[in-house]
């Protein structure tokens, strides 16, 4: 009979960590006497971050006395009383690999519901003071789980816990843990996984995500590490200020095929300051042997400079596989299609992807240039729209009086809300935005003003990503830049986005250290565990995993993320 032995509770609190303020509810602490469990917590608790944590599926967090002896020993800590893990409930019992995902138990007067495995956040290293802990959880399958409360009402340390129901496809929480974070993935516990009601939303869309990247598009060629050479097979000029530039294998073998949305990344020798990263996106949909990306001449840049004046057809350029999730997704609603500028370039791509198909999705497309002189593919757009079945064109010009030549009509000025309101754009339409950030941040507010979901506007901007650390209170941005101190020997390692590239050294412990050392915004998410960056990568295939610092058991490994790299390696940063 497994017996709840403490019940903890914490509100959130600002804590310090990395000379930064955290506002974390982790510290949790033991009770007495009887507290009500309620739909959404206990009394007296909270959580710091509801997006990684809390809610109607993540109320109660347990873990487990057996795994407290295990930690009390591997740690060498005799200080680990009951809360520090973070947890609500600290059981006698219960144990991760007996437990499954749906299973229901009655402890005191309330019942509950299995969900989800704990989401391996980094706020429990700074509990414990153990930067590792949230690899460790993972690495050493004891990561405890969350409860759903189905009946309300009043639990106290000492409740005995019965079981009531088991949960259908007997999953345990450590085999679903386990399907996420490490590798060796069983694709039919995979499927059992998707067939469990009882998993929260985030975990089931994860592992759809995962499910779909283990089915490859049949003759889809892999991506490949690092850097190689792509010939330069011709460049041509859409305007004054942008060419485009067609890539091909050298030995004429096909290239993978990328997904509509995705961007290249080049790495040039110019001047005598080390290779410099540019990523540009792919302007069409990319056929079997050849790439098409189009670079925009910037008054100061270095790379688009030599790419206008210097680049000639026969050149080698070090190019990264395709990659990014900015990406045209399936499906059969209808799909807006928004730019601004040199922004037009992924968007096109999409484009092409729907023309080639003659896809019978409603299509609008909306593209702000400043006149007709600087409006780069507006002709190609034109005749793909022209293949679509049901396509609706858009054109706005902010600096042009004459009417166009050919006749067609075009809108002075910027999309407004009343504009778009005068589209009939529908309100269940995905929407893909690309152009300057005040360009995104306006349009993306007067469509959801009109009715779209927020999660229906998909965005792309030509940098780096804001940085998602949850809980950490935003500091002034600084520029990406070369890590401080004497370079490394070992492996390249580039941020695609910042457009940094520095030899790896071991002084940094880990890829996340080091992207921190050049400033480089990271991305962490409860959901995914140490950071962003790592079930990105393990869903496009990009990176593989390797062993961390601190020697899990044999059995397993953690995210490329959390430790350094045996080869060169490209990061969506």
């Amino acid at each position: 009979m497994a017996t709840l032995l403490s019940v903890n509770v914490g509100m959130p609190k600002d804590v310090s960590w990395q000379g930064r303020a955290v506002h974390t509810g982790a510290w949790k602490s033991p009770v007495q006497g009887p507290r009500t469990v309620r739909r959404l917590n206990i009394d007296g608790d909270g959580q710091g971050d509801l997006a990684g944590h809390g809610g109607e599926m993540r109320a109660v967090l347990v873990y487990q006395l057996e795994s407290y002896q295990y930690w009390r020993k591997h740690l060498g800590r005799d200080d680990l009383t009951f809360g520090v893990f973070g947890e609500n409930f600290t059981v006698d019992g219960l144990p991760d690999d007996d437990v499954c995902i749906g299973d229901r138990y009655r402890i005191g007067e309330a019942e509950f519901e299995v969900t989800q495995p704990r989401v391996t956040c980094y706020r429990v290293g700074m509990r414990l003071g153990e930067p590792a802990m949230a690899a460790l959880l993972v690495a050493h399958h004891r990561p405890g789980f969350y409860l759903r409360v189905l009946t309300e009402g009043r639990v106290q340390a000492g409740d005995e816990i019965t079981l009531t129901r088991k949960g259908p496809g007997e999953l345990s929480v450590a085999d679903t843990d386990a399907l996420l974070y490490l590798p060796g993935r069983d694709p039919a516990k995979l499927r059992r996984a998707l067939n469990i009601p009882a998993l929260s939303p985030g975990w089931q869309q994860s592992f759809r995500d995962l499910a779909a990247a283990q089915q490859p598009t049949p003759g889809q060629e892999p991506g490949w590490p690092g850097f190689k050479p792509l010939r330069v097979a011709r460049i041509v000029p859409e305007t004054s200020t942008v060419s485009s530039v067609y890539l091909d294998a050298v030995d004429g073998t096909s290239l993978p095929e990328a997904r509509a949305g995705q961007y290249l990344s080049v790495r040039l020798a110019v001047g005598d300051t080390g290779p410099a990263v540019r990523s540009y996106s792919l302007s069409s949909a990319p056929t079997a042997v050849s790439y098409r990306i189009s670079v925009k001449r910037e008054a100061h840049g270095k790379v688009s400079g030599y790419i206008h004046e210097r680049l000639r057809p026969g050149d080698l350029l070090d190019i990264a596989s395709p990659r990014g999730t900015f990406v045209l997704e399936e499906g059969t609603g209808p799909v807006v299609l928004a730019s601004a500028g040199i922004g037009v370039t992924p968007v096109l791509a999409m484009l092409h992807r729907l023309a080639a198909v003659q896809d019978p999705r409603p299509v609008w497309w909306i593209h702000v240039a400043r006149n007709r002189a600087q409006h780069a593919f507006g002709e190609e757009a034109h005749a793909l729209l022209a293949q679509l079945p049901d396509a609706h064109e858009h054109i706005h010009y902010t600096a042009e009086a004459a009417l166009r030549p050919d006749g067609r009509d075009f809108v002075q000025g910027r999309p407004t809300a009343s504009s778009l309101a005068a589209l009939g754009l529908p309100t269940d339409a995905d929407a893909y935005l690309c152009g300057p950030p005040a360009f995104m941040d306006d349009l993306g507010a007067h469509l959801r003003d009109h009715g779209l979901r927020p999660e229906r506007i998909h965005t792309e901007q030509f940098s780096a990503l804001p940085a998602i650390n949850p809980g950490v209170t935003p500091t002034a941005a600084v520029r990406p830049h070369q890590p401080p101190g004497p370079p490394g020997t070992g492996p390249l390692v580039t941020f695609a986005r910042s457009g940094i590239t520095t030899p790896w050294s071991p002084r940094h412990g880990s890829l996340l250290d080091l992207a921190e050392a050049c400033d480089i915004p990271t991305r962490w998410s409860c959901r995914t565990g140490v950071c962003h960056t790592c079930v990105t990568h393990l869903v496009s295939g990009d990176i593989t995993y390797t062993t961390p610092p601190l020697e899990p058991p044999e059995s397993g490994s953690v995210l490329v993320c959390c430790s350094e790299p045996a080869a060169e390696v490209v990061l969506d940063l």
